[in-house]
């Protein structure tokens, strides 16, 4: 039996303590619903990189507060 299976279906940026949801005031009324990713400092004239909850990476850290 493989521990393993299906355990990244957990394991997504909505559920990650780094996913810094955006502000839906400043979304767009047909803008998806995405965030920003502040697992590593901004990159200069960029910023943070913009993720889907749904996405996924290797450095993700489970937010208690979100599941």
């Amino acid at each position: 039996m493989d521990n393993w299976t299906n355990r990244h279906k957990g394991m997504v940026c909505g559920t990650c303590r780094f996913y810094v949801e955006k502000d839906p005031i400043k979304a767009t009324k047909d803008a998806k619903e995405c965030g920003r990713c502040r697992r590593h400092a901004p990159v200069v004239g960029e910023g943070y990189p913009v993720v889907f909850p749904t996405d996924w990476c290797g450095d993700h850290k489970l937010d208690e507060n979100k599941i």
